[in-house]
């Protein structure tokens, strides 16, 4: 009996950690954030007047499985440099619990049905955007990195398409709104990972990394390229009242937004040290789901 027992405890344990290095493999935390804006975008396509909420599930579902796919290549890409970094030592593949091979297996599956769903239950143009996105990212930006920064450039286009996904797959068209909310991701990225790379400087450059604008690390010059940035993202900002995609409670949402991103920016070229760089990092995470949701909940307002 106590055998049983033992026996028994000893699978849930074990499935328990082969969940958990799944949920690792996908970068749960990165993916859903990534699939929450492809969903508010959804939401905000102008055809999109009633929520279908099992067709809400099922883009979140088939944005999971596409974006956890493109992990799961960068991870079996990245294996070696990622067990030489302390932040990536732990990944399943980087340590060993999990096999190259099988990540790869479950990218090839996960990669084909999350792209067969969006052109099942969404359309064709939703689904041939998903799988560029996908190639993008694990092909192009993942090898990338270690040859040159322009991978961060290259990076935001498959960061900002699940924008242009959620629009599609609600719009069936590619008309000014998708291009907007394209357009407002895509300049976040750029504070948003030239922080994150500040912080990160010492791992990424031990393994070749090449992800600021400057070669000679952390300088005012990549601080002012995040101010640069920061500062184009008021007038796309301004873009979805512009249009008539939302209203002006959120136009003043998103400008104070904009314009706090700016003051962060500014604040990382005065101190010009990791701590700056920490509340770049930190505000960007706030401010994208602020701004979508404030457009979204300007958007319900409207109608």
């Amino acid at each position: 009996m106590t055998k049983t027992i033992d026996t028994t405890t000893s699978t849930s344990l074990t499935i328990a950690s082969k969940v958990k290095d799944y949920f690792q493999l996908i970068k749960f935390t990165l993916s859903f954030t990534v699939v929450f804006s492809c969903v508010i975008c959804y939401l905000l396509a102008p055809r999109v007047v009633e929520y279908d909420w099992l067709m809400i599930i099922l883009l979140f579902i088939a944005g999971m499985l596409v974006t956890g796919s493109a992990n799961a290549i960068n991870q079996a890409v990245e294996k070696d440099t990622d067990a030489q970094m302390k932040r990536t030592k732990s990944r399943p593949v980087a340590d060993g619990r999990m096999s190259a091979k099988e990540a790869y297996t479950f990218a090839a599956i996960a990669g084909i049905l999350g792209i067969a769903m969006m052109w099942y239950f969404f359309n064709l143009s939703s689904a041939l955007v998903s799988a560029f996105s996908l190639f993008l990212y694990a092909y192009i930006y993942t090898p990338l990195k270690k040859i040159n920064s322009i991978a961060v450039l290259v990076g935001a286009f498959p960061g900002a398409l699940p924008c242009l996904i959620g629009w599609v797959a609600g719009q069936d068209d590619f008309s000014a709104g998708a291009w907007i909310l394209f357009g407002i991701q895509f300049l976040w990225q750029f504070p948003h990972f030239w922080a994150i790379a500040w912080v990160a400087h010492g791992d990424y450059s031990k393994v070749g990394f090449k992800l600021l604008p400057s070669d000679k690390g952390p300088t005012r010059f990549t601080a002012l390229q995040a101010i640069m940035y920061s500062v184009l993202m008021i007038p796309v900002g301004l873009l979805p009242a512009y249009f008539h995609l939302t209203g002006k409670v959120s136009l003043w949402i998103v400008l104070v937004c904009n314009l706090f991103m700016v003051i962060q920016c500014i604040r990382l070229y005065k101190d010009m040290d990791v701590k700056a760089a920490r509340r770049v990092m930190f505000s960007s995470y706030i401010y994208l789901p602020i701004v979508l949701l404030a457009l979204l909940a300007d958007k319900l307002h409207m109608a």
